[in-house]
């Protein structure tokens, strides 16, 4: 049975059937992350929601993603029902007592739970280039675009600051293009529709102030139980790609943030990252690097990464190389690929002399896993076939009522539900813009005044003499009277400064033909 120092996850299996071994994963090695893998309806979900209560018991705060809204019954106690007690009995869980936990709900559209943002300039331009699936060109641009904006104290806050910096981009793509590279306005433009795209998708939602605080999902109680940041992501779901860009840039604001604490007692924050397979598909070779960067560093900083995901095919071979603790539900073997996957799970397993990894992948039952986790020095124990423990706390979603309960009732309760609009990029340059406007409106209105000179044929500024007749001005020649009349409609036709220095060029010209 496990103690302070380990989860106790199930029993395994013996070659007569009957369980007795008691699987367990270790707390030191929680940060040395680990994968939930499994066809649908094999028990994944299960299995999160058991890792979830044994990390908040221990007083390690937990963030995960709930993408079918069966997780959030994790903030409701249990019930006894005849399946779970008849488990507990035979995985000898005693006493099996119910639970309800400690649990934060967020949603990035602000509908089951506090909203969560971040801004531009936090998401940077390779998540964001990311998210908005650029091409190679693109993405060189929207780099220029936030050196840019640092260059002249721009802040990056929400999706209109990105669009007003593109926009002055656009007007000034000629000078740019000299200084950082060839800036078009249609490569412009195509960020610029992509950006109208995301804003229909809801992504504007999440762009802005205030930006989540690490702190508020790195909380425990006052009882040392560790919260339980729970993510809805069913509607998210439908922008998938929001979602695990999203995610992503939650693990860097980690890595980024947290300070080294080695080797812990416990990990600091576990996070679990639900559908992970999101997060590569169709990823660039960078952003796959910058993952797994991420992943190997960040155990130095006590955060634990579990990745969920039906096939461990879906996780790059560099980053599934750094997953120490390992549930793997069961896997179907129809197709070729399906046959791969399944013996790339049985490879990555310490093998079990009692029985055939691979064959009994296709075998296991709803409830039943092969196992693997750290033992003593870090080393993978040898993979056991277990029988998952039932939760503590309800299985299944809670209601409307309930959540709407709980949300209110939450420790960060009215701290994101109103968003903040400070000055940033949109209204510096707006004010920029204006500033313009105004200098080239006062320079018109300076020049259409006397000027102190005086144009051939256009009159003497000179007035006449009192009593007395102004001489007649000399007939001009036919060569006068056609530049006249040319100098007279290029003046009417232009009002700016820059007008006024070509009608002294051609007047200049004309002084010098004389």
């Amino acid at each position: 049975m496990a103690d302070e120092t380990s989860i106790f996850l199930g029993a395994s299996r013996k070659p007569d059937d009957s369980y007795q071994r008691a699987e367990q994963l270790l707390l030191q090695y929680g940060n040395r992350h680990g994968l939930i893998t499994g066809a649908t309806g094999t028990g994944k979900t299960v299995s999160l929601q058991i890792l979830a209560e044994g990390f908040s018991n221990a007083g390690v705060p937990v963030f995960c993603a709930d993408i079918k809204g069966d997780l959030s019954g994790i903030a409701m106690m249990g019930k006894a029902q005849d399946f779970l007690v008849r488990r507990a009995e035979q995985v000898k869980l005693d006493p099996y007592d119910f639970q309800e936990f400690p649990v934060i709900f967020w949603d990035l559209f602000g509908e089951q739970g506090h909203p969560i943002r971040a801004t531009v300039s936090e998401m940077g331009p390779l998540l964001l280039s990311r998210l908005m699936n650029l091409s190679e060109a693109q993405e060189g641009i929207m780099n220029i675009a936030f050196r840019i904006a640092d260059e002249d104290g721009l802040l990056l806050l929400d999706m209109k600051d990105l669009q007003a910096l593109l926009a002055n981009i656009a007007e000034r793509a000629e000078e740019i293009s000299s200084r950082y590279g060839n800036v078009t306005k249609p490569s412009v433009g195509a960020i610029q529709r992509t950006l109208l795209v995301l804003e229909q998708q809801g992504a504007a939602n999440f762009f802005g102030e205030p930006a989540l605080r690490i702190a508020d999902i790195m909380r425990t109680t006052r009882d040392g139980r560790g919260a339980i940041s729970v993510l809805a992501a069913d509607k998210l779901m439908m922008n998938p790609r929001l979602y695990a860009t999203f995610l992503l840039w939650l693990m860097s604001e980690l890595f980024e943030e947290l300070p080294e604490v080695g080797d812990p007692d416990k990990p600091k924050l576990v996070f679990f990252f639900d559908e992970a397979h999101l997060l590569f598909d169709e990823a660039p070779k960078v952003l796959i690097d910058r993952v797994e960067q991420v992943v190997r560093l960040i155990r130095s900083k006590g955060v634990g990464v579990y990745f969920v995901t039906q096939n461990p095919l879906d996780i790059p071979e560099k980053v599934l190389a750094q997953l120490g603790n390992r549930v793997q539900h069961a896997l179907r073997a129809y197709t070729p690929r399906e046959q791969q996957a399944v013996r790339t799970a049985a490879e990555t397993f310490r093998p079990n002399p009692d029985f055939d990894c691979a064959t009994s992948i296709t075998q296991l039952g709803t409830g039943e896993a092969l196992v693997s986790t750290l033992e003593a020095k870090g080393v993978p124990s040898m993979v056991q076939r277990t029988l998952i423990r039932p939760p503590s706390s309800r299985l299944g979603p809670i209601t409307v009522d309930e959540r709407r309960k709980l949300i209110d009732q939450s420790p960060v309760a009215g701290q994101y539900e109103q968003t903040v609009d400070r000055e940033s990029a949109f209204e510096m340059l707006q004010k920029k813009a204006k500033g313009a406007q105004e200098a080239d409106e006062q320079a018109q209105q300076a020049g259409s005044g006397r000027s102190g000179w005086t144009i051939p044929g256009f009159g003497n500024d000179t007035p006449p003499q009192s009593g007395g007749r102004r001489a007649p001005a000399p007939r001009p020649s036919n060569r006068q009277t056609v530049a006249e009349a040319a100098i007279k409609a290029v003046v009417r036709s232009v009002g700016s400064s820059v007008g006024r220095a070509i009608v002294r060029g051609i007047l200049g010209s004309l002084s010098r033909g004389r």
